[in-house]
């Protein structure tokens, strides 16, 4: 157990950041299933709604990853690699039903 006062207080601090991050890093992974999800549903039944749904999505889900990047929680060669993975599942489903 920590010592000094400045130390008890990194470990509060530190375990207030590891609660934020985890929350970022699960709501990145919802998301994503979200917008699998969502691609799978236009698959079936491709029609505008779904579309608009799958972009709405996909658009949700990149602008949590670009600030779960800038936060530092992610890499950005991680956040990169995550968006470019769901991009290509995404173009895949709207390329084969257009």
């Amino acid at each position: 157990m920590a010592n000094t006062k400045s130390a008890k207080k990194r470990i509060l601090i530190a375990e207030r950041n590891r609660l934020v991050n985890k929350t970022y890093k699960s709501t990145v992974r919802t998301l994503i299933k979200k917008t699998i999800v969502n691609c799978d549903n236009y698959s079936k039944t491709p029609n505008d709604e779904n579309k608009s749904s799958v972009i709405s999505s996909l658009n949700q889900t990149y602008s949590l990853i670009d600030k779960a990047v800038k936060k530092n929680v992610l890499h950005k060669n991680n956040g990169a690699n995550k968006k470019s993975r769901l991009n290509n599942i995404v173009k895949a489903s709207l390329d084969s039903k257009s």
